[in-house]
């Protein structure tokens, strides 16, 4: 019987956009709504849906050897694991969350230091404990289960620290973010003892390159058109490249192939530009990955 890797896929927000990285790194996933193991098309492979909160415990402790999940639930339990690949992504957008500390317009609270002898409602409680310790800030620090913007509204708190994106939700419950105390991102972490073992590194360097090469390609588009030789130049200084436009020949003539990779959101402009310089026969079409060597891979 082969090695097994077993990884760890993001229950929640998360779970549908992992599942279509992998997809595009070559992966398919499948999830049942019964069970918390969804199929996997690799016999190498065993899977396990996991709360993204949770995931950094089971991989300390190796209950799975690589996983999904953000910086912020590494540092809330301060899990002893190794972080080996940034993958910015979501469904709707691919900046840094973060967590900020607000509070209500009126509070009278501008800084951290205002904080001193106030109750703060979050998630991410022994991250924000630590943080306001290190400041010699003494605070009370209380989890919220949800609906944590209502705390300070409904007069349960006196501040919260909360995960936001663009902030939209704390100003429509009057709130203001007065620090932000951490930026984090999906990343992915694994077992210190799984990256040990001579199999299970190289099977897990060869999930994040291909998560990588998966997100590289995300907005970019393949372009290959013809044009004749007195055309080349001035098409080719139009098309950007990762390196620089492919070129060959076609066969018995003096017109050539060329190819290249494009921002999916310029192609539109690019396309009557080409066409007005000599190009012929233009064909876009999708992306999976794009797979560049990496530091360890």
């Amino acid at each position: 019987m082969s090695q097994v890797l077993k990884l760890g896929i993001p229950k929640g927000s998360l779970q549908d956009a992992t599942i279509d990285l992998f997809a595009k790194a070559g992966w398919k996933i499948n999830v049942s709504s019964r069970n918390y193991f969804p199929s996997v098309d690799d016999e190498e492979l065993r899977c396990a849906l996991i709360r993204a909160q949770e995931m950094a415990h089971y991989v300390e402790i190796g209950t799975i050897d690589v996983g999904l999940t953000g910086l912020d639930w590494v540092l809330e339990f301060d899990a002893d694991v190794d972080i080996i690949s940034d993958l910015i992504y979501s469904k709707t957008s691919t900046k840094k969350a973060k967590w900020v500390l607000a509070v209500a317009e009126n509070s009278g609270i501008n800084t951290l230091e205002d904080c001193a002898g106030k109750t703060i409602s979050t998630e991410l409680v022994n991250f924000t404990k630590r943080f306001f310790a290190e400041r010699n800030i003494d605070v009370n620090v209380e989890f919220s289960w949800g609906a944590t913007e209502a705390k300070v509204v409904e007069g349960l708190a006196d501040a919260i620290v909360e995960v936001t994106e663009t902030g939209s939700t704390i100003k429509a419950h009057n709130l203001k973010i007065i620090h932000t105390l951490l930026e984090t991102n999906t990343k992915l972490i694994v077992n210190k003892s799984s990256m040990k073992d001579p199999w299970k590194q190289k099977k897990i360097h060869q999930i994040a390159m291909l998560l990588n090469g998966a997100l590289k390609a995300e907005n970019l588009v393949g372009i290959k058109l013809n044009v004749s030789k007195e055309n080349l130049e001035q098409v080719v200084a139009l098309l950007p490249s990762l390196n620089a436009p492919t070129v060959s020949s076609l066969y018995n003539t003096d017109w050539f192939a060329v190819e290249s990779v494009v921002d999916e959101a310029i192609v539109r402009e690019i396309i009557p530009k080409l066409i007005d310089r000599g190009a012929e026969g233009i064909i876009e079409y999708p992306l999976n990955k794009i797979v560049e060597k990496q530091n360890g891979f």
